[in-house]
């Protein structure tokens, strides 16, 4: 759990060629959580989790610097997501991957075993998986790009369509 957990976060929603996001920003406006509408409970349950029962979810708008860049990504600027500012919660191994899934760049895919050999931790190819699984912060940290060794689509917290569009937008070739 974060060592000092925000005492109010904000809860936004955002249209998205893939669904609408629910977006979760600290005072700052630093990206704490990004997930989907139609997995809102488990958003819900990641906030608690993360930052306690303290934090509360107060509903405001999405911080400019955010929906520009996210509509950028969207639209096709692949790039535009690299700056953001992010905080999350986690252990210091998950926030190890996660750090590591954002120097995965688009249009790149990696297996669990190689995003466990980059962190240094080689033989922890499940301990990477079951972390990759708990990223709070989907499309900006991506979880979308690391794929079974075989090169087959595995398991995303917001369903495989999402992953095989994303993916497929960020110009991997995917199979059907």
């Amino acid at each position: 759990m974060d060592p000092a957990p925000p005492d109010r976060l904000t809860f936004s929603r955002l249209a998205s060629p893939i669904g609408q996001a629910l977006i979760v920003t600290d005072d700052e406006g630093r990206l704490r959580a990004l997930d989907w509408s139609d997995f809102e409970p488990r958003m819900v349950r990641t906030i608690r989790r993360h930052w306690g029962t303290a934090a509360t979810l107060k509903p405001g708008p999405t911080p400019k610097a955010l929906v520009r860049a996210l509509d950028a990504y969207f639209a096709g600027d692949l790039t535009s997501l690299q700056g953001l500012a992010c905080h999350t919660g986690g252990t210091p191994f998950q926030r190890a991957v996660w750090g590591a899934l954002r120097k995965i760049p688009a249009g790149r895919t990696l297996s669990y075993g190689a995003l466990a050999a980059r962190i240094g931790r080689p033989r922890a190819v499940r301990a990477v998986g079951l972390a990759n699984g708990a990223n709070p912060i989907g499309v900006v940290v991506p979880c979308h790009r690391v794929i079974g060794a075989n090169g087959t689509l595995t398991g995303y917290g917001g369903g495989l369509p999402r992953k095989r569009w994303l993916l497929a937008h960020e110009g991997v070739p995917v199979d059907e």
